[in-house]
């Protein structure tokens, strides 16, 4: 089990995708239940940048994590 995400972050595949691009992150998290269409642009921007990834069974269980009602596909820990 995950624990809440701690320190800066972009929540949302868009905000995620965009902060990839800019080389920002240390850590990707990816909800299992999200649609793959989404999330494998996601998913090889961070492969290339050798960033962690971590999956959550759930995209409400992420939302959880990172503190908001809403359930999430991906979110990025940013560097500090």
């Amino acid at each position: 089990m995950v624990g809440k995400l701690v320190g800066q972050k972009v929540v949302g595949v868009k905000q995620t995708l965009k902060a990839l691009k800019n080389n920002q992150g240390t850590v990707l998290y990816i909800a299992k239940d999200a649609d793959i269409n989404i999330t494998d642009p996601i998913l090889t921007l961070a492969k290339v940048n050798s960033l962690q990834i971590i999956f959550v069974d759930t995209m409400k269980e992420l939302g959880n994590l990172c503190d908001i009602d809403v359930a999430s596909a991906a979110a990025l820990l940013l560097e500090d």
